[in-house]
């Protein structure tokens, strides 16, 4: 049997996770002394809650898990003769991946007869929350591994993500976004656009004056690089700003007409610990990142 795992940074909630058969691996944020595990420590992500005590001051931090976690997330099904695919946010982004490596080695030598496949989505949240649930489908309809593996070597670098972030504080503390430094230039109201390239690394690519200049400018990677977007799953990830989100939404629509398909979908508190509060991005299928 394979068994399936992501993880909460691709934005994957325990409702969707459970209907294509996945085991969510919870990537933990801390504010001050407290470490909290998204859908281990709650049920539901609050987000305005979260992004609210964010505007109020506060810096959260966040940490890789150690390889005794992945030991313990992967042996049970090991132990009973699984195999697994976990499809991951980009392992580009975070230190967590070297744990992952030393917990396959030693798993690899307790149960060298099975085996653990990993996909890359060089993603995270709204970047990598469709190709979970597109390789969720596949599986679901019956697709094998090398089935999965060659859709995914094929598809995943034509998942576009463009995003701007409101406050450059989170940012800057994190360091996660090359370029920043260069673009800002010490400018109010200026808003960095950011996307996500084929290696799964952050850079800015740009920068917009005002939250409306921003918004516009990512319809305008939709318009410039979309491949059959009517036709493959929108993705519009915010942090706690639903009036910039439907800023978007009306521009987008004016492109495609009303009928366009999207879904909307909070930026999970472990990535948005480092873009911050007011962060509006999209993913769509295109012809290249």
């Amino acid at each position: 049997m394979l068994v399936l795992f992501t993880d909460t940074d691709t934005d994957v909630t325990p409702v969707e996770a459970s209907e294509f058969g996945y085991h969510l691996i919870s990537m933990p944020y801390s504010i001050g002394e407290k470490i909290t595990y998204p859908y281990v420590d709650f049920q539901e992500f609050d987000d305005h809650e979260f992004y609210q005590t964010l505007r109020n001051g506060i810096l959260p931090t966040t940490s890789a898990l150690n390889p005794i976690d992945y030991k313990n997330y992967f042996e049970p099904f090991l132990k009973n003769g699984d195999d697994i695919l976990y499809v991951h946010f980009s392992k580009a982004m975070s230190g967590t991946f070297n744990s992952l490596n030393l917990a396959l080695k030693e798993l690899k030598e307790l149960y060298p007869d099975r085996n653990v496949y990993l996909i890359d989505t060089k993603g995270i949240t709204l970047g990598s929350y469709t190709i979970v649930l597109e390789i969720g489908k596949l599986v679901k309809n019956g697709a094998t591994i090398e089935e999965v593996m060659a859709w995914s070597e094929k598809e995943i670098d034509k998942y576009a993500v463009y995003f701007f972030a409101d406050d450059l504080k989170f940012f800057r503390k994190s360091g996660r976004v090359s370029g920043l430094a260069a673009v800002m230039g010490g400018l109010i109201g200026i808003k960095p656009i950011i996307n996500m390239n084929s290696d799964g690394i952050m850079g800015s690519i740009g920068k917009e004056r005002g939250r409306t200049n921003a918004i516009s400018r990512l319809v305008s990677y939709v318009k410039e690089l979309g491949d059959d977007v009517t036709n493959h799953p929108i993705v519009i990830g915010h942090c706690d700003n639903m009036e910039l989100v439907n800023e978007l939404v009306k521009e987008l629509k004016a492109v495609y007409g009303e009928d366009l398909k999207y879904s909307v979908h909070p930026v999970n508190p472990t990535a948005g610990s480092h873009c911050g509060p007011d962060t509006v991005g999209i993913s769509f299928h295109a012809i290249h990142r």
